[in-house]
């Protein structure tokens, strides 16, 4: 052990620092325990500007805003949000998948062997799981496989089911623009907002609190003190009181700044425009489509009718 060295970090320690740090810390502690327990008179409670506590309720407003509205919107993270049965769907899509890789797998490594090598298959395509997409992918199919049965072709219900796939696919194709649009352009910068400049004025916040409890913890310290303890007291609480003026106008600032921010109406109006875009295409295609498919529902009524007079 070299015993230099070691004499050299102690000498390095200023023990008398250390000491009134924990000393603070302790009666620090103190103080706010007894706050909370109400075994301090509110007039020896140090008083904040009223101006940082109007601050404090406007932030404090606009924080519970921002959570509030993420906790909803967070869901466009998953595209199958609107979509619960994409569970069963994924399970099948896994099952597929692992079947291609122990097929492909058998196919590479049993070349050159005596063993029959399956031949390489294409990987499944993923299919996105939202609901204009299910619902587009269910009326193709139902399309396709009434097209499949003789005269299928001439059915109005199954072109009926062709127009709606094709309002669908429209659909499904504004739908994943709509949640990219949201995911960049509000989810991310809402977030940002709350854990950068809302996260920095509420540590500002904690920092005042903790000077503000420190310095009433001084005071009471200087109202106990002894004769001989007297200056050091009065000079802790001097500087305790510097301490909190330098930390309130500090977080005054950050809290300014915050509200001041208008990148949270930016990221509304984002929302609000990608969800317009995306409604408005999906209106204009199922108008569209639904047109088409009353005119197929009257001629197929009018025949049907036509039918049963005879």
């Amino acid at each position: 052990m070299d015993w230099s060295k070691l004499q050299s970090s102690f000498s390095n320690i200023n023990f008398a620092q250390a000491g009134s740090k924990l000393t603070k810390g302790f009666n620090s502690g103190v103080q706010l325990t007894r706050e909370r327990f109400g075994q301090v008179a509110p007039e020896d409670i140090t008083e904040l500007p009223q101006e940082y506590k109007d601050l404090e309720a406007r932030v404090d407003a606009l924080r519970q805003a921002h959570i509030s509205l993420y906790k909803i919107t967070k869901a466009y993270e998953n595209e199958n949000y609107d979509y619960p049965v994409q569970i069963q769907e994924s399970i099948t899509e896994l099952s597929t998948t692992i079947g291609h890789g122990i097929t492909n797998f058998a196919a590479t490594n049993l070349k050159g062997t005596n063993l029959p090598a399956p031949s390489p298959v294409a990987a499944p395509t993923v299919q996105p799981k939202t609901l204009p997409h299910a619902l587009c992918r269910a009326a193709t199919s139902a399309a396709n496989a009434m097209q499949g049965a003789p005269g299928g072709n001439e059915h109005k219900f199954c072109n009926a089911l062709a127009e709606y796939a094709g309002a669908w696919e429209k659909i499904a194709d504004a739908r994943i623009q709509h949640d990219e649009s949201i995911y960049t352009e509000y989810l991310q910068p809402w977030q940002t907002t709350l854990s950068t400049s809302i996260g920095a004025a509420m540590k500002a916040r904690q920092a005042v609190r903790s000077s503000r409890v420190e310095l009433d913890a001084a005071k009471q310290t200087l109202k106990n003190a002894g004769p001989t303890k007297q200056e050091q007291a009065r000079l802790d609480v001097e500087n305790a009181e510097d301490d909190l003026v330098q930390k309130t106008e500090v977080a005054i600032t950050l809290m300014k700044a915050v509200l001041e921010n208008p990148e949270p109406i930016k990221n509304l109006n984002e929302l609000a425009k990608a969800q317009l875009l995306y409604f408005a295409a999906a209106a204009e295609a199922l108008s569209s489509a639904q047109g088409a498919i009353e005119e197929l529902s009257v001629a197929a009524e009018g025949e049907y009718r036509k039918s049963r007079d005879h």
